[in-house]
C-alpha cells in the first residue's frame, strides 16, 4: 500500500483529542502526518507536551467582530496554501474551512470532521462544507443540504480518545496532584466566544457560587477554566498537566459547567454531568448522550432552579456510579471505537471511502 502525507488541521484542543491516537498510529504504519494549527487555549501546550511537531499558521489568534472573522479566514487559507505547495500532501482532513478552500484549489481531497449539527454552526457549514470532498460526522448530525457528500459513523469524537480500547483510567496520575480516594467534583467553565457563541450564556458568578456551596458538604471542589476566573474561586483552581485531565476526569462524582466537550467526555467515561447553557436541545450529539443513553443532563440558562434541582438529584442518588456504569456500557455496545475507524479511513483512503458506511 501507497505511503501518504496527510495533513491534519487543529482549531481546538478537543481536535488535538480527536487526532492524537489516529497520528501516532498512522505514523506506525509509515503515513508522513504534518499537523498545522491556529492558536486557541492550551492547545500548543498540549502539543509540546505530547512531543507532536507542528506548524502555527495563526500565531497572533483571532478577534471576535465578523470583519475579523473573515480576515483571519484569509490568512489561514493563504498559510496553509503556501504549506501544501510546498510539501504537497495527499490528503487533508480536520474541522476548518481552509482545508476545504485549499483542497479546492490545489485538487487535494479534504475531510472535514465535525460533530455538531450544520445549522448549530450555519457560517461554518456554509464557508467550508460546499468546499469539502467528504463531511465525516456521528450518524446522529444533522448535515442539512450537504448529507449527500457525508460520511457518517456510529460514534462521537470523545470516542475516539476516551473509549476503553484506547483510554484506561489511572488513579495514580490524579493522585499526583491530591488524593483521588476523596470524593471530589469537577467544574469547567469555557469562555463561549466562538462565533456560533453569540448570544450564548453559561454560569456567572452567582451561579457558580451557589453550585459551590451546594457541592462543598459532599466532597472537594476543582475547577478548570477557559475564562478568567474570579478572585473568590482561584482557591477552587486545578492546576495540572492539561494530558491528565481526563483521568481526574473519570474518577470524579460529577462534572458541571457551561462546555458542550467535557461534558460529552464526562458523559462517554460514564460520570454524570449537568450541562447549563443556551446549546441545550440544539446538538444532536448530546441530546442523544441525555435523552436516549441518560448519561447526563442539559439545563438552559434561563432554567436556573432546574439546574441546582438536576445537580441536586445526581448528589441524593446512591446509586449513580452503578446506573451511569450500566448506561455507559450500553452506548459502548451501540458505538463504535472511533479511533480505529478514522486510522482505516486514513490508511486505505481513499478506497475506504468506497466501503459501506459504518
Amino acid at each position: 500500500m501507497k505511503m501518504k502525507k496527510i495533513l491534519f488541521h487543529l482549531g481546538h484542543p478537543a481536535h488535538f483529542q480527536l487526532f492524537k491516537n489516529v497520528i501516532s498510529d498512522l505514523k506506525a504504519k509509515g503515513h508522513t502526518c504534518y499537523i498545522i494549527i491556529k492558536k486557541k487555549d492550551i492547545l500548543e501546550e498540549l502539543l509540546e507536551k505530547s512531543g507532536f511537531e507542528y506548524v502555527n499558521i495563526l500565531p497572533e489568534g483571532k478577534k471576535k467582530s465578523r470583519f475579523d472573522l473573515i480576515v483571519g479566514m484569509l490568512k489561514r487559507d493563504w498559510r496553509m496554501l503556501k504549506f501544501c505547495f510546498k510539501h504537497k500532501p495527499d490528503v487533508l482532513i480536520g474541522t476548518s474551512v481552509e482545508i476545504s478552500h485549499v483542497g479546492t484549489l490545489l485538487g487535494i481531497p479534504s475531510i472535514n470532521v465535525e460533530e455538531d449539527d450544520a445549522d448549530v454552526i450555519p457560517l461554518h457549514a456554509w464557508f467550508s462544507y460546499p468546499f469539502s470532498t467528504v463531511i465525516l460526522t456521528p450518524t446522529v448530525c444533522r448535515n442539512g443540504r450537504w448529507e449527500k457528500k457525508s460520511l457518517k459513523y456510529k460514534g462521537y469524537h470523545e470516542l475516539a480518545y476516551l473509549h476503553p480500547n484506547v483510554f484506561t483510567p489511572n488513579k495514580e496520575v490524579v493522585r499526583k496532584y491530591f488524593n483521588p480516594d476523596e470524593p471530589y467534583f469537577l467544574m469547567r467553565f469555557v469562555s463561549l466566544s466562538a462565533h456560533h457563541d453569540a448570544g450564548v450564556k453559561g454560569i456567572n458568578t452567582e451561579i457558580a457560587q451557589n453550585l459551590i456551596n451546594m457541592l462543598l458538604p459532599h466532597g472537594k471542589i476543582y475547577i478548570t477554566s477557559e475564562r478568567p476566573l474570579e478572585a473568590q474561586f482561584e482557591s477552587y483552581r486545578l492546576a495540572i498537566n492539561p494530558l491528565d485531565i481526563h483521568h481526574v476526569m473519570a474518577f470524579s462524582r460529577m462534572l458541571i459547567g457551561d462546555s458542550q466537550t467535557m461534558a460529552a467526555e464526562a458523559g462517554v467515561l460514564g460520570i454524570p454531568y449537568v450541562r447549563f447553557n443556551d446549546f441545550v436541545g440544539k446538538i444532536s450529539y448530546l441530546e442523544e448522550l441525555e435523552q436516549y443513553y441518560n448519561l447526563g443532563k442539559g439545563v438552559k440558562s434561563n432554567e436556573i432552579e432546574k439546574l441546582y434541582a438536576a445537580v441536586e438529584e445526581y448528589l441524593s442518588d446512591q446509586t449513580i456510579g452503578e446506573k451511569q456504569a450500566q448506561r455507559r456500557q450500553k452506548m459502548l455496545s451501540e458505538k463504535i471505537d472511533v479511533h480505529a475507524f478514522f486510522v482505516r479511513l486514513l490508511d486505505e483512503f481513499p478506497n475506504s471511502l468506497n466501503r459501506n458506511k459504518t
